[in-house]
């Protein structure tokens, strides 16, 4: 069973746990500098995701002059694959859903599936950042997926 919290990093607590699971992720992991971990932490919104009470995934939004930046999706290593990363992803979608803005991310190369599968297309060229592939992708809502997050916006 998971249950996703919303906070800002004002919440110590929440944003701690957060960290340590993007740090566990992107730092140790993947080896991306710890500063670029610590940008924009102020301006976000920020999502923890727990499965059976432990914290076990994270992801964050931001606005921007481009409009909503989704960013920062991070599981720990064990508990991916258990479709986490969809629960997180459409809760934040249902989020921002109200704003009518354009939501986009840069995706990692092993995660365009992932992306593209949650209603995510690519835009552009690959590039490189801290040293990972990515592609900019853009959210283009299908006609059913757009009804149910209408619904599911009704319901909060």
């Amino acid at each position: 069973m998971s249950k996703i919290k919303k906070f800002t990093a004002a919440n110590k607590e929440l944003h701690a746990e957060a960290m340590k699971i993007r740090i566990a992720v992107f730092v140790e992991e993947q080896h991306v500098p710890l500063e670029m971990e610590e940008e924009y932490e102020k301006e976000c919104i920020h999502f923890l995701l727990f499965y059976h009470r432990k914290a076990v995934a994270t992801a964050r939004y931001r606005r921007t002059d481009k409009g909503i930046k989704f960013e920062r999706f991070a599981i720990l290593k064990q508990y991916r694959g258990k479709g986490l990363g969809y629960n997180i992803m459409r809760f934040m979608l249902t989020d921002v859903y109200p704003y009518h803005q354009r939501i986009y991310l840069n995706a990692q190369l092993t995660a365009v599936d992932f992306y593209k599968k949650a209603g995510f297309v690519i835009i552009g060229p690959k590039f490189d950042e801290a040293g990972i592939q990515h592609y900019p992708m853009e959210y283009i809502a299908n006609n059913s997926l757009e009804k149910a997050l209408e619904k599911a916006i009704c319901r909060r």
